[in-house]
């Protein structure tokens, strides 16, 4: 039987430019205390197999011209306590910066607007246009990742010279959650297999290839995964709970730039294309077949996928995280200066769940970050 299995590989990778910027250990200012705030996505409700995969625009964010040194988040119920990952899956969620023209009402509503209405102010990754444009996100194992970003460097946002006149800065979120309980197959949910969702169409009503056997395609908002017969559960109310912090901008604090890699980008770039494209850039997620015996004993059944590629820009990597599902191993990222190169392993940290037929269920729960400083060129990436 083949399975597929949706591995976004993602490297949050923040870069500090050092052209012109020479690296100091100084902390910054006593004065320039760490705030932070707390917020709760929009309310959605999900019952056993259901998914849950909108975009909520204009949520709320700290404002003005200040830092960002940390951004965590977790699924909650309507009583605030956090929601277990074999009940509520995250399968992913997504924070992204723009500008909104600020003579244009915006709703979270369906609505045309305008290609001036609304600019994307992206990170400085090197993913084709309309792809993994986000600032921060992370799925399953949000709850035991450190996204701490040591002094004294942060993300600088607000910044009134970046933002062009008449628009004003605003922050939009994707959460994607799947509602696991009573599922026929828990992993197979959380995979996304088209077959448990009964999808054969994309959501825009394009048929699905007839090889493409799971992934983001089959599991978008409002489809259902199959559960298990006779199975009753409840309807309840979820928030995606998600903390900030930051400290208000000076001229002490070194600026980093965020750049999203991912390992299954073609390195091809078609002229004039953005989005998905079977040889256009980043994909971002693949297939991994089963295994024959074979595989198992030559290299124990594990896949290995790589790719490479040339940083647009030089300068010290402060903070590194990847984003891997059930089955995953670990990342590596090497970089090469000249003729030296700088291996850093980002191991995976499992959660299990023992279920009712008493099989354990795993989690991907946390990945260990890397904290490094090193001059990158070049860089390589790979994922097991």
């Amino acid at each position: 039987m083949v399975h597929s299995f949706r591995a976004c590989l993602l490297l949050f990778a923040i870069l500090i430019l050092a052209s012109n910027l020479s690296y100091t250990r100084a902390s910054m200012k006593g004065g320039n205390k760490i705030k932070s705030a707390t917020f709760l996505s929009p309310k959605f409700v999900l019952g056993p197999g259901s998914v849950e995969n909108r975009f909520y625009r204009n949520v709320d964010f700290p404002k003005g011209h200040i830092g960002i040194k940390s951004f965590n988040a977790e699924v909650i119920d309507d009583t605030g306590n956090p929601v277990p990952l074999h009940e509520t899956y995250l399968h992913h969620w997504l924070v992204s910066r723009y500008y909104q023209r600020l003579d244009v009402v915006e709703t979270n509503h369906e609505q045309k607007f305008e290609e001036s209405d609304r600019i994307s102010a992206r990170n400085s990754g090197i993913c084709q246009k309309g792809i993994l444009n986000q600032y921060f996100g992370l799925g399953s194992e949000t709850r035991k990742t450190a996204t701490h970003i040591p002094d004294p460097y942060a993300i600088e946002i607000g910044n009134p010279a970046e933002i062009p006149v008449g628009y004003e800065e605003r922050w939009l979120l994707n959460v994607h959650a799947i509602d696991t309980r009573g599922a026929e197959d828990r992993l197979g949910c959380t995979e996304c297999r088209c077959d448990l969702y009964n999808i054969t169409v994309s959501e825009w009503g394009r048929p699905l290839r007839p090889d493409y056997k799971g992934g983001l395609l089959c599991c978008y908002d409002h489809t259902q995964c199959k559960v298990k017969q006779g199975f009753q559960g409840t309807r309840r109310s979820l928030y995606l709970r998600y903390t900030v912090e930051w400290v208000e901008w000076d001229s002490d604090i070194i600026p980093v730039k965020i750049f999203i890699f991912d390992v299954t980008d073609t390195g091809k770039r078609l002229n004039g294309s953005t989005g998905f494209g079977p040889e256009n850039g980043c994909q971002v997620e693949y297939e991994i077949k089963s295994c024959s015996s074979t595989d198992t004993a030559v290299n124990g059944c594990v896949d290995v996928k790589r790719t490479n590629f040339t940083m647009p820009t030089t300068g010290y990597l402060i903070y590194g995280v990847a984003h891997q599902h059930t089955g995953g191993i670990g990342s590596t990222l090497y970089g090469k200066v000249t003729s030296t190169f700088k291996l850093q392993f980002c191991s995976d940290v499992l959660s299990s769940h023992l279920d009712m037929a008493g099989s354990f269920l795993f989690f991907s729960l946390a990945i260990v970050r890397i904290l490094f400083n090193y001059f990158s060129l070049y860089i390589n990436f790979e994922y097991f």
